[in-house]
């Protein structure tokens, strides 16, 4: 959904249709507040409740349902309140994995989460009676238009209104309520934007990220950007050591080669045509070469067949069965594509050299926001970051784009790696793919 127009300010040049058209809009994004509302009395019930008996357990478990469907309903009002206002509301939670044990840990120590939860108290409350006050101006008009029919057609007496100066008893009267109606369409007009627009930011205040959550993305960003230049760096000194050690010295090798045959061709045919078979070889070999530096580049599996079709070839060349399961609406952004490749390549090479593992699966899948890929095997177990620059160097790789890896490998195993990368896909095509490799 865009989030390029702010609703609740007239546009240059509207005139009266579009502004109508607008304040319209408004109004039904307060009937979306007061549905959602309900779902937030719900839900501060359930904390409320969780949090006041968690020392007792109970508790923990109404916490580990009712916190995540609090951040559902948290984002669904980021999307609704960042349409209105014009601008995008970033979701502000500590991201990580692991389990229950591991995520109540990390919400406890998560301003956001409690901000969410200080919101449902918040939305219920003032939230919900300014979503009713801006459904309330249009009730009024609709309610003041519709009065004269409304008097007509019901018994005598039904709709006779006392103003204290004059009784409203007759038919005639009635249809002096249209001068009410003009007041509380003037009343609609001006405040339905104003109303709408506090609503929407209540909730960007209390759900947008805290100053301290900015500073430290910034901090995120910038550690990142580092670590990001300092392996472009490497990975170009890779390739100039590869072509240098592999491609080049094979040419220089087939220069010489072909120099000889040059001046054996008249005086010694035989061994001329030996250096030229031997020449032969050498292009051969160093094609060889060029290809595997390409591919340490970009892959034409990926290139050609997308990260579905590339997962799978990694899966064919291990020498245990592999287990995909693919499921991708689309094709991630090239280079999301290639990060998510190479990471993926990267955890398939540590289960053939190091965990002993007889057989492994790979489930690749996306949300709708997050691409996400759970490489599993059941080897011995133990895998560290700190261990090796192996995994530390796929965690390198997706920061650069805001993604995250996530490592649970207990002794004795099995060996979860999840990895994350937020991202959007470029086609609405479903490619679902299983099998074992």
């Amino acid at each position: 959904m865009s989030t390029t127009v702010d609703l609740t300010r007239p546009v240059k040049g509207e005139g009266f249709r579009g502004g109508l058209r607008r304040r319209l809009a408004l109004t039904g994004w307060s009937v979306v507040y007061i549905c959602l509302a309900v779902p937030a009395v719900v839900l501060l019930c359930a904390l409320t409740a969780g949090l006041g008996v968690a020392v007792v357990g109970v508790g923990l478990l109404v916490l580990l349902v009712f916190v995540p469907l609090t951040a559902q309903l948290t984002n669904v009002h980021r999307r609704v309140s960042g349409r209105i206002l014009g601008q995008r509301i970033e979701s502000p939670y500590v991201r990580g994995h692991g389990g229950p044990r591991a995520a109540l840990a990390r919400w406890a120590g998560d301003p956001a989460r409690w901000r969410d939860f200080a919101w449902t108290y918040v939305s219920v409350c003032i939230g919900w009676a300014m979503a009713w006050l801006g459904l309330g101006l249009a009730l009024a008009v609709v309610w003041y238009a519709i009065f004269p029919f409304l008097f007509a057609i019901t018994p005598d007496g039904t709709f006779d209104t006392d103003y204290g100066l004059f009784v409203l008893d007759t038919q005639a009267e009635a249809f002096l309520e249209w001068v009410l109606m003009l007041v509380a369409f003037g009343l609609w007009w001006g405040l339905e934007p104003l109303v709408v627009r506090w609503r929407a930011l209540l909730d960007r205040v209390l759900l947008s990220p805290s100053r301290g959550a900015l500073e430290r993305r910034v901090a995120e960003v910038s550690q990142s950007r580092a670590e990001t230049i300092d392996h472009s760096a490497a990975e170009l000194r890779r390739i100039e050591r590869d072509l240098h050690d592999g491609a080049q010295a094979r040419l220089v090798a087939l220069g010489m080669n072909l120099g000889l045959a040059e001046e054996l061709i008249d005086k010694d045919p035989e061994a001329a045509g030996r250096l030229l078979a031997e020449a032969r070889t050498v292009t051969t070999s160093a094609l060889g070469d060029l290809r595997s530096v390409v591919r340490g580049i970009h892959p034409p599996v990926l290139a050609d067949r997308g990260l579905a079709g590339a997962v799978q070839a990694l899966a064919l060349d291990m020498p245990l069965p592999v287990a995909v399961t693919i499921v991708l609406p689309g094709r991630p952004p090239a280079p999301v594509e290639s990060a998510a490749y190479f990471a993926t390549s990267e955890l398939l090479a540590n289960i053939g050299k190091h965990s002993g593992a007889r057989r492994a699966s790979i489930d690749v899948s996306h949300d709708g926001h997050v691409l996400k890929v759970v490489v599993e095997d059941d080897g011995a177990g133990g895998a560290s970051p700190e261990r090796g620059s192996g995994l530390a160097g796929v965690a390198r790789r997706l920061s650069a784009f805001d993604g995250t890896m996530d490592l649970v490998s207990p002794a004795g195993g099995p060996t979860v790696v999840t990895l994350e990368i937020p991202c959007a896909l470029s086609s609405p095509k479903t490619s679902p793919s299983s099998g074992t490799a």
